[in-house]
């Protein structure tokens, strides 16, 4: 029997997402839903979403991040601030199980889809708002960007290892690691729905997700009252491993257990310093980190990059050269597991994506839907949700509209 590759066969399959969430975080999380199999519904302003506009693109209003993040969704687009929007939104509601959206509470509960709302359609509906700050905090009502919360949460504050100038991490690391936590948190709320039939409300908040996140190794002083000592991981905040420059590049290399230093030093000649740094000692080990990584890096200019992966592949030495981003499609291993998939988008032409990481053996995962375009779904999702041609018909706007599908 051949499987339409048009349907998903995740593990979600059979799950309705109504999306209401723009940017990164909420699309990354819906993204891991539709990944998984299930039918996401993206909605989306007239205008469509903002990140449209962002990153490289060929035609306005698709561009490289918005592909990268919406792909398996379908996008309706709707103007929530008309009586006709809002009533088709709520046409849509008791069709799905879960609601997902990342505005502000106020915005969502003035537009009329606050949780009590939404949960009058549709009692079950499993009802997530990703948010900025907890509800029952001041700063509640605050806007939230990865660049706030990264401040916010301590993270800026480590800078390049610690240092004193404080630094944003180059990479929309709350938005994508709460992204994360949202999908978590439904598929847990699902995994309850489906064992008591009972929804609920479920709110992820980004400033505390990051600080939780940020303190896993970094509690220190913090765990016990009464300490002196500050909270941080010394052995990240003191510099200890960093990146090592070799004869034609860099390497991260890492020497860890007690036999990989005793076979590294031994192997550049260097026997003395394994008793200098007390390696067999675990705690004369940490205790002299710092020192121990820079020697490293004092070593590895000797020989090329290629030289070192060689003699720590030889004594199981964890070990990497350091890629760039352009360079990873050209990685062994992701060449090998096919990571990077070549597609054929429907308005884009030739693209290159990213298939979904995680491996199902029963509900295998795949891409069988390349990212919308604006309200590329509209007609096709209202219908389904019982919808007159004719009131179909009157929310026709930009994009390729209701009145293509």
């Amino acid at each position: 029997m051949t499987t339409d590759p048009t349907t998903p066969t995740g593990p979600l399959q059979g799950i309705r997402v109504l999306d209401l969430t723009a940017v990164v975080l909420g699309p990354l999380a819906t993204l891991t839903l539709a990944d998984y199999g299930a039918d996401v519904i993206k909605v989306e302003p007239p205008e469509g979403d903002m990140m449209r506009a962002n990153g490289i693109s060929q035609h306005p209003g698709m561009g490289s991040i918005f592909l990268a993040v919406n792909r398996n969704k379908r996008s309706i687009a709707l103007d929530l601030k008309t009586p006709q929007g809002l009533a088709a939104l709520q046409a849509l509601v008791p069709t799905v199980d879960v609601l997902v959206h990342n505005m502000r509470v106020a915005a969502i509960e003035r537009l009329g889809l606050g949780y009590a709302a939404v949960a009058a359609l549709n009692p079950g509906i499993v009802y997530c708002a990703a948010v900025g700050f907890g509800q029952d905090g001041p700063h509640r009502d605050k806007p939230a960007f990865d660049d706030i919360i990264q401040a916010g949460c301590g993270l800026a504050s480590l800078g390049a290892g610690g240092g004193d100038t404080p630094a944003y991490t180059a990479s929309l690391i709350a938005d994508k690691t709460t992204g994360l936590v949202v999908a978590n948190a439904v598929m847990a709320a699902l995994l309850h729905k489906s064992r008591s039939g009972q929804g609920q409300y479920v709110e992820v908040p980004m400033l505390e997700t990051m600080a939780a996140f940020v303190l896993a190794e970094h509690m220190g002083g913090l765990t016990f009252r009464g300490s002196h000592v500050k909270a941080g991981y010394p052995r990240l905040l003191e510099g200890g491993r960093q990146p090592a420059p070799t004869r034609d590049g860099w390497i991260s290399m890492l020497p860890y257990t007690e036999r990989h230093w005793a076979a590294f030093f031994l192997e550049v000649d260097r026997p003395d310093l394994a008793e200098k740094y007390g390696i067999r000692d675990r705690h004369a080990r940490n205790a002299q980190v710092r020192a121990l990584y820079a020697q490293l890096r004092a070593l590895t200019p000797l020989r090329s990059t290629a030289d070192w992966m060689a003699l720590c592949e030889r004594l199981d030495i964890p070990a990497t050269p350091i890629y760039t981003l352009d360079e990873l499609p050209a990685h062994p291993q992701l060449q090998a597991v096919g990571l990077f998939e070549d597609a054929e988008h429907p308005t884009e032409g030739p693209v290159r994506q990213l298939r979904p990481t995680t491996r199902f053996a029963a509900t295998p995962t795949r891409v069988y839907r390349q990212a919308p375009t604006i309200g590329q779904h509209t007609a096709e999702v209202l219908r389904e949700a019982g919808l007159a041609p004719e009131a179909i018909a009157a929310l026709a706007g930009p994009g390729p509209g209701p009145g293509l599908q």
